[in-house]
């Protein structure tokens, strides 16, 4: 007992030693950036990749944290989209280190931060207004369109959010329409960052975090079977290598089964308990189906399935607009 509480408290030291350094190391990087702006953004972003470096030797240094890259052969030469994983800010910064000329696919309101939000545009980052429907869609890959155009790699993580390592899959129809439209090969990229640093928590785990680039899905595919091999093959993998985290310490949570689905050509969703659930959607999902515990999918609820219609102005972007479908 007394060893176990003396490894948490050690845990817990390092982890607020690791964030008070990652931090200073951003706002140290923050000012020294800030002359990036005059040169082009190809030379910026080797200060952002700087950065980065700088962040995965302060976490391994600190924490004992080390990185293992897998399949870094796997990336072809030019344009491409990397569909990944999401499940910390691990991956946000570790990402940019393995390929040659990144750019992201992220939030408009993450622009609007003073500083931060210059660098996001000097580096050619794609802004998604999530408020806008299709014509987000539209103007979203028209840039990203532009920027693979010229050589680089579109970072986009599908399910559009951090994740919890092994809860249910939670997939956006955008990464298809993206892969639809771009022409490019499109890399998955697997990986078990939360287990060393879990999404909301100041902890951070020692250990191996492994990052792993599957075999590139060639352009050309019909959307409906990229969209399924792309969700397999990252899953699967991503499964496997939170098993073989977990497989190597016992200091991690136990795993949470993943619930099935009833109707497999779907993406499956978990229905909260009804103090938990939002006033609509979620609740309405667990009413329907008489069980808050039974997992509902996407497109089940006949209250949902009503696609509203396109304000003036607004651009379908030759777009599927089938119900329970969920683009950005």
């Amino acid at each position: 007992m007394l060893r176990f509480s003396f490894h948490e408290a050690m845990l817990i030291v390092r982890s607020l030693l690791f964030n008070v350094a990652f931090y200073a190391n951003l706002v140290l990087w923050l000012v020294l950036l800030f002359p990036g702006l005059l040169v082009p953004p190809r030379v910026f972003m080797q200060g952002v990749k700087l950065w980065g470096r700088s962040s995965l030797w302060l976490l391994r240094v600190i924490v004992g944290t080390k990185i293992e890259i897998r399949g870094r052969e796997k990336i072809p030469p030019g344009g491409a989209l990397v569909a990944a994983k999401h499940q910390s800010f691990h991956e946000t910064f570790t990402l940019v280190t393995i390929l040659d000329d990144p750019t992201y696919i992220l939030k408009r309101e993450l622009m609007w931060i003073p500083l931060f939000g210059w660098y996001l545009w000097k580096a050619g980052c794609v802004p998604v207004d999530r408020k806008a429907g299709s014509l987000a869609l539209v103007q979203m890959t028209a840039r990203a369109k532009e920027e693979a155009r010229h050589g680089r790699q579109i970072i986009i993580f599908p399910e559009g959010t951090r994740r919890p390592p092994g809860a249910p899959p939670a997939y956006k129809y955008g990464v298809a329409h993206l892969y639809q439209n771009l022409g490019f090969p499109c890399i998955p990229v697997a990986l078990n960052t939360g287990l060393y640093w879990p999404r909301r928590q100041f902890i951070r785990r020692p250990g191996t975090v492994v990052i792993e680039v599957l075999d590139p899905i060639p352009p050309g595919l019909p959307r409906e079977d990229f969209f399924k091999e792309v969700q397999e093959r990252i899953e699967e993998a991503s499964d496997r290598l939170l098993a073989e985290g977990q497989g190597n310490s016992a200091s991690f949570p136990p795993r949470r089964p993943r619930p099935p689905c009833q109707k497999p050509d779907r993406i499956c969703s978990p229905v909260l308990p009804k103090g938990r659930a939002s006033r609509r959607g979620i609740h309405l999902r667990a009413r329907s189906h008489g069980s808050p515990s039974r997992p509902a999918c996407d497109g089940d609820d006949k209250s949902l399935r009503k696609t509203p219609k396109p304000k003036p102005g607004q651009a379908s972007g030759n777009l599927d607009d089938s119900p329970g479908r969920s683009y950005i």
